[in-house]
């Protein structure tokens, strides 16, 4: 699995960025390194772990020294165990050493993100429910954690603002009510999925006789998400939100909801530990 093409440009800015606030003016300690000495140098995770970032990796050495040569065991969306070797680097020291914070901050940030979606993902296996991400995402990362979530077999929400409709709570109260304020999507955007968030049944009655594609049940109790599911019958797509945790995520998948939104998937995900070092 590879970045889709839609990443390219995002991401070569990104790593831009990264490197500028990394290098600065200057890499001081690389340059106690003499200019002309080569070395190879090899990534480790210490981590059992869902692998994702490569393409970020490799922006970062090709925009430190494009004669660095990587060359990969792994590819994003595999599991690796601990010690596990996942590529190795050859060029200039001074290069290699530069590029190494830059490339293994992408590399652990995306691959504890997709690691969080595999664990998440494999607890409903059992189930037809997809699990959503949300925009709950790291600045400047949304779309490299978006794909890291695909990796780890979980599925992502909207992506902005900008390609589907969310109403929640506020917009509704502004619009004045549910039915106004998804005729108004409608008029607005006829081509955009929207979808509505209720607190409760008789918001999300309201919510499918306005003819809502997705109804997020928002804090919902799993009976009243089951009766939900029973009273929906398929007119509208529908989504459990709220409070969901790993312990409770499969209860509420087997109530027969369509969708789980999770924001842990992006926002509480730990760092995989990586390790590199210069080798023979």
């Amino acid at each position: 699995m590879s970045a889709p093409e839609h990443l390219k440009v995002d991401l070569e800015i990104t790593v831009k960025r990264a490197l500028e606030e990394d290098i600065g003016s200057g890499d001081i300690t690389a340059a106690l390194i003499p200019a002309n000495q080569m070395a190879k140098a090899e990534v480790i995770s210490r981590d059992e772990a869902t692998i994702c970032g490569r393409d970020w990796v490799n922006e970062v050495f090709r925009q430190v020294d494009p004669t660095i040569k990587l060359h990969w065991h792994v590819n994003d969306g595999n599991r690796v165990a601990p010690n596990q070797p996942l590529f190795s680097a050859e060029g200039p020291a001074r290069s290699l050493l530069t590029a190494e914070r830059c490339a293994l901050n992408f590399l652990q940030t995306l691959s504890g993100t997709a690691s969080r979606s595999h664990d998440y993902a494999e607890s409903v296996r059992t189930t037809e429910v997809k699990l959503l991400d949300t925009r709950k995402t790291l600045p400047g990362l949304r779309n490299a954690q978006k794909y890291a979530v695909s990796c780890g077999g979980c599925y992502n929400h909207r992506i902005g603002l900008y390609d589907a409709f969310l109403i929640k709570e506020n917009h509704i109260a502004a619009c004045g009510g549910i039915a106004n304020v998804i005729a108004q999507a409608r008029r607005n955007e006829p081509g955009k999925q929207v979808e509505i968030e209720v607190e409760n049944l008789e918001e999300f009655q309201q919510a499918l006789q306005a003819g809502a594609d997705i109804i997020m049940l928002d804090n919902f109790s799993l009976a009243e998400m089951r009766l939900a599911v029973e009273q929906a019958a398929g007119k509208a797509k529908l989504e459990a939100s709220g409070g969901i945790t790993s312990e409770t995520l499969l209860s509420y998948a087997e109530t027969g909801v369509d969708y789980i939104s999770i924001g842990t998937l992006t926002k509480d995900c730990d760092s995989v530990d990586l390790s590199m070092r210069f080798i023979d």
